[in-house]
């Protein structure tokens, strides 16, 4: 057996509970799910919540400048063209096989959306400021995520590309007890006045493996927390949301991240 291919091995699968639906694996493992045919159909509850947050940031319909760190299938930018045309989209990925696969496998996504091999950090580092409205970090190598975009020196330059009232939005996956959950919560808060953390309820009691999105803004008071929550637990995988003394909680006693803890 070729371990290092099956490690490298990517496929594009037909759901067969949906015809339209289509899951990237890599090394077997679902990374990404697309409807080819209603690009607002999201399969994975984390990417639902992701999409909540893109929702509530803005007045419906209205075009925002977006950053993707990490495409994977172009489930989100597929979502934002779907729900707010005309919205400009870069998305930088970093493994050309995955760019080339989707490209070929799924369906065009519009010419706003641009997409670009690159390192996620290079792409923030590279970028001007305050150019973007929204930026979401879906950035995994192994089922972990890269310590060079896990500290406070890679949230301050993202809070850099940032406009005033920008959000950025970042996919954590974790287990029980979620300590890398609260570092990150402490990284972001580091730098970002206003944050908040979004996740199905078993995963805030403890209870099971899986993804957790963190929302962060430089302005307090920024973040739409009361809607938020009203549509994470309306959701078909009901979610909670902490915000202010109850993050505070959950936070505890963890520190930031940096390059230097992390060796990034």
């Amino acid at each position: 057996m070729d371990r290092a291919a099956d490690a490298d091995r990517l496929d594009l699968v037909v759901d067969p509970a949906r015809r339209t639906g289509r899951t990237l694996l890599a090394a077997g493992v679902a990374q990404s799910y697309v409807d080819v045919a209603d690009p607002r159909h999201l399969h994975f509850e984390y990417v639902r919540r992701m999409a909540t947050v893109v929702d509530l940031a803005a007045p419906a319909g209205r075009p925002l400048d977006v950053l993707h760190l990490g495409g994977g299938a172009l489930t989100l930018p597929r979502y934002v063209a779907a729900t707010r045309p005309g919205s400009a989209q870069r998305v930088v990925e970093r493994d050309p096989a995955v760019v080339e696969l989707v490209g070929r496998g799924l369906p065009p996504v519009p010419p706003e959306v641009r997409v670009e091999v690159a390192d996620a950090r290079d792409a923030v580092t590279g970028a001007p400021p305050g150019a973007y409205d929204l930026v979401l970090a879906d950035i995994y190598r192994a089922a972990r995520m890269p310590a060079h975009v896990a500290g406070v020196e890679f949230v301050a330059e993202v809070a850099r590309t940032l406009r005033p009232d920008g959000i950025y939005l970042v996919n954590v996956t974790d287990l029980p007890p979620l300590v890398f959950t609260r570092t990150q919560v402490a990284t972001l808060r580091a730098v970002l006045a206003d944050v908040c953390l979004v996740a199905d309820r078993r995963m805030l009691r403890g209870r099971r493996y899986g993804n957790l999105v963190l929302a962060a803004a430089a302005t307090p008071g920024r973040l739409p927390v009361r809607r938020l929550a009203a549509r994470a637990a309306a959701d078909r995988v009901p979610g909670g949301v902490l915000h202010g003394s109850d993050l505070d909680g959950f936070v505890g006693g963890a520190r930031p991240a940096s390059d230097a803890t992390l060796g990034g």
